[in-house]
């Protein structure tokens, strides 16, 4: 007679299960604390099991961005380009932020994956849909920068902090006495600062709507990238100081 056990019986180990595991790890302890031997204990396996789906930390965090990048909206190809690509990096933003620790990863890839050309080729491939040249679409593509991930230093953040780095909160009379004190010596920088309202909640730094600022530089950016393809611009032509190429 065959005994009954209450062991659940193990889920086989895949790569994908290893990946999802590392992300899932990630959200709740960080991308640095992540190692393999603390992934193996998340997972209830030796850490050798590991190696036969990833060779080392590196190539772990190489999935694990491809699997952040899977998150991201496709392109809308039945938009015009300037609403696919505003779409696209608003999901990209909006999946990093579901995962604080995916910018620091994203960062740290020395050689780029496949996901990773594939998904900045996605964003060449909306500009060259939309008509712009070959040579606008590389000026705009470093233009757009980090924003195609959805990302960006900020001005007023204080620091080079990490992004999923949040800013103490600031106690609202200590922040007004901090104004007074530095209008004195900073006017201009305090009536900018003080002209509209902030966000408590905000991850930029003290208090900045991130979202908001995201969104306005984002459309600037688009605005202008749409205007020179309008006029035609080319490299060439603004090199030589050639009318209209400004």
């Amino acid at each position: 007679m065959t005994q009954q056990t209450d062991a659940a019986p193990r889920v086989r180990l895949n790569r994908d299960r290893v990946l999802h595991a590392a992300v899932a790890l990630a959200d709740k302890i960080g991308i640095d604390a992540i190692s393999m031997r603390r992934l193996a204990q998340e997972l209830d396996v030796v850490p050798m099991a590991l190696y036969k789906h990833v060779q080392n930390k590196e190539e772990l965090l190489d999935g694990m961005v491809e699997l952040i990048i899977s998150e991201i909206d496709p392109p809308q190809l039945d938009s015009d380009w300037k609403a696919a690509i505003r779409n696209r990096v608003l999901s990209a933003r909006s999946t990093l932020q579901r995962h604080p620790w995916a910018r620091q990863a994203i960062e740290s890839r020395i050689h780029p994956t496949p996901a990773v050309l594939e998904y900045q080729d996605s964003f060449a491939g909306m500009f060259l849909a939309g008509g712009f040249t070959p040579d606008l679409a590389h000026h705009v593509m470093h233009a757009l920068g980090g924003r195609m991930w959805g990302f960006t230093q900020e001005l007023f953040d204080g620091s080079a902090a990490p992004a999923a780095q949040t800013p103490p909160r600031v106690d609202p009379e200590a922040q007004a006495a901090m104004f007074a004190q530095m209008a004195e010596r900073y006017p201009n920088i305090v009536t900018i600062a003080t002209a509209t309202p902030h966000d408590a909640d905000s991850v930029v730094g003290h208090g900045c709507d991130d979202q908001f600022e995201f969104e306005f530089a984002l459309d600037l950016l688009l605005d202008g990238f749409e205007q020179l393809h309008r006029r035609g611009w080319s490299s060439t032509r603004a090199a030589t100081g050639t009318p209209g190429s400004v």
